[in-house]
């Protein structure tokens, strides 16, 4: 078996070191890469497609779940949790979907859940990941939503009172959360779709549609600027004069879209 190429990403110098030093001697684990916050690991996954990815779920700008999000559960890595929070930990152990190590972990816990990995990677190798994108899906959204093939949308059938409307995805300015619909903004007209954020996120173009807020995202072709608002937010404003506020979570995953600071 290939070894399997490993990116460790925790905010934390320490519990990085751990997990490299634990890896030290596996003869087929190479710790490749390391990443100290959400923003980076989307980077390193995105440019070195590894095999296997210690998470930890709790990191400043992108957290672990924002990770996924941002990577697309069909793209991602054979993925440990790392976590020092129960919560967390039961979550991901109730829907069945990943592996965790909740800190403080012994030797044997982390041998554990190497070799269940391993499995997994193994799996993967011959069936094409399949399976672990649905189970990503599932602990996301609580249900699978990508479309087929994991191809972005480029038309969404909208419901408009008796009639159903074609909508180019590329009209869209940005979309609001407003329970369970979103708003879709179209210049002056808005439209509503009934749909999660998480899934119209994931089903969207993610090199044109990018999420600045737990209730936004927006479309990149049709932002104009950006300001310094307060506590790390930023305002973001669109070609039409609208202003939408963009939380210090997305910020490094946003700079990244946009290719970063010059």
């Amino acid at each position: 078996m290939e070894p399997l190429r490993t990116l460790i990403a925790d905010d934390e110098p320490l519990a990085r070191e751990t997990i490299r030093l634990l890896l030290d001697g596996v003869p087929d684990v190479e710790a490749a890469w390391e990443a100290s916050d959400g923003a980076e690991a989307v980077e390193a996954i995105e440019a070195h497609a590894p095999d296997l990815v210690f998470l930890d779920v709790q990191m400043p700008a992108l957290d672990g779940f924002g990770v996924i999000e941002a990577v697309g559960p069909g793209r991602m890595p054979v993925t440990v949790f790392v976590t020092a929070y129960d919560d967390y930990a039961l979550r991901a152990f109730e829907e069945g979907a990943l592996d965790y190590l909740l800190k403080p972990y012994d030797d044997a816990r982390f041998a554990a859940a190497l070799d269940r990995a391993r499995t997994r990677v193994r799996e993967r190798r011959r069936s094409e990941g399949g399976d672990l994108a649905d189970r990503l899906e599932t602990l996301l959204a609580g249900r699978p939503g990508a479309p087929e093939g994991d191809a972005p949308l480029d038309r969404l059938l909208i419901r408009d009172g008796g009639r159903l409307t074609v909508l180019r995805a590329e009209t869209i300015d940005w979309v609001e959360a407003a329970g369970d619909y979103q708003v879709l903004h179209v210049g002056p007209k808005t439209h509503l779709l009934r749909e999660t954020l998480s899934n119209l996120t994931r089903q969207l173009d993610g090199r044109r549609f990018v999420r600045i807020h737990r209730s936004t995202l927006v479309n990149l072709d049709r932002v104009r600027e950006l300001k310094p608002y307060d506590h790390g937010d930023y305002l973001v404003r669109l070609h039409d004069g609208t202003e939408l506020r963009l939380s210090r979570r997305y910020w490094k995953a946003v700079e990244a879209r946009l290719g970063g600071l010059r």
